[in-house]
């Protein structure tokens, strides 16, 4: 079912050719600091399960996962979702929200008069259902409602995620797979013609070792397209910059798909991320320049009984890297709700 769902949409992505691309950038400190693309990191946080619907598991219910972000530009980012579990339908849920608010602007025609200030926003609200199958199998799907207000120019649409994994709790091993942002636009901007949402069919493996506290993730990204990479010839030649290779096939093209993550673990308490994105690197270094520590995150992990405390720093530009902030926790661990929290399984 993800070839064929990833066959039909696949020529809906070239980087830098599509709307709604907010929807890429990670939601949760822990995916920033696994290099912002990862789909088999097994962990008791539901954040994750925001972009890979198989990870969402029975343990996360009544999870909630809550994350600031102060972004470049002073764009605020704010993320909430929460889990819940299912008993009598064998099911796990999740809904979450993640919003973008890029401050107050000025609104100008195209000579540059002023014609007053606006206030962009980007946002999705989704739900997410998984289910397990036999002992190492999850499966899940997630439908999103994705909404973008730049003014006069507005836009929404729908997309879907679909995603299974494959858990061995006793060889310490997961694998999963993820179709991302299947869909379609409902309102074009200012009735101009439909673009292509951010589709993406991913891959990934984590290898835990058993006598070390080290684990190993490696991703792969955008596997339904080769050349990933986004060239403006003009721009690069105005700049003296060098255009992408014409190749078909070169090492650069393949090794952009790929994103690599290391976790140590300090105990059951205390974990510390460290993650490396290749397209990101590509796609953000400035000619031949040193680029510091474009692509590299980091991030750490504190578990503190029933609150789980999260922090990522992940570098797109030389220099100048941006932070996010999260925390988990299980709310029926703080708080009941009675007869009523019996029957809905609080």
């Amino acid at each position: 079912m993800l070839l064929c769902l990833s066959c039909s949409c696949a020529a809906q992505v070239l980087g830098g050719n599509s709307i709604f691309n907010f929807l890429k950038l990670s939601n949760t400190p822990q995916l920033t600091a696994l290099g912002g693309v990862n789909v088999s990191q097994p962990s008791d946080d539901v954040g994750l399960a925001f972009n890979n619907p198989a990870l969402l598991k029975a343990s996360m219910h009544t999870q909630m996962n809550a994350v600031f972000n102060s972004f470049y530009g002073g764009a605020k980012i704010y993320h909430l979702g929460m889990g819940y579990r299912n008993e009598k339908l064998n099911t796990n849920f999740a809904w979450g929200l993640h919003y973008f608010n890029y401050g107050n602007v000025q609104e100008t025609d195209a000579g540059g008069n002023l014609m007053g200030r606006f206030n962009p926003t980007d946002w999705v609200i989704q739900v997410s259902a998984s289910r397990s199958y036999l002992e190492k199998w999850n499966y899940g799907a997630t439908l999103k409602f994705v909404s973008s207000n730049y003014g006069m120019y507005r836009s929404n649409g729908v997309a879907m995620d679909i995603g299974v994994l494959y858990h061995d709790s006793a060889k310490l091993f997961s694998a999963s797979a993820v179709l991302k942002n299947a869909g379609f636009q409902i309102k074009k901007y200012n009735d101009s013609e439909a673009d292509d949402l951010p589709f993406d069919l991913q891959i990934g493996i984590t290898q835990r070792l058993e006598k070390a506290p080290f684990s190993f993730s490696l991703t792969v990204q955008r596997l339904h397209q080769f050349d990933i990479s986004y060239s403006d010839t003009s721009f690069n030649n105005e700049n003296g910059f060098v255009n992408s290779s014409n190749k078909k096939f070169s090492f650069n093209k393949l090794i952009n798909h790929f994103v690599l993550a290391t976790t140590i673990y300090f105990g059951d308490k205390i974990e510390a991320i460290v993650g490396y994105n290749f397209l990101r690197r590509k796609e953000l270094n400035i000619g031949s320049i040193g680029n510091g520590l474009n692509g590299f995150s980091i991030g750490a992990g504190v578990m503190l009984g029933k609150l789980q405390v999260r922090y990522a720093r992940a570098y797109y530009q030389n220099n100048s890297a941006f932070n996010q902030f999260g925390l988990t926790m299980k709310l029926n661990n703080y708080f009941g709700l009675g007869k009523f929290g019996e029957r809905i399984g609080w």
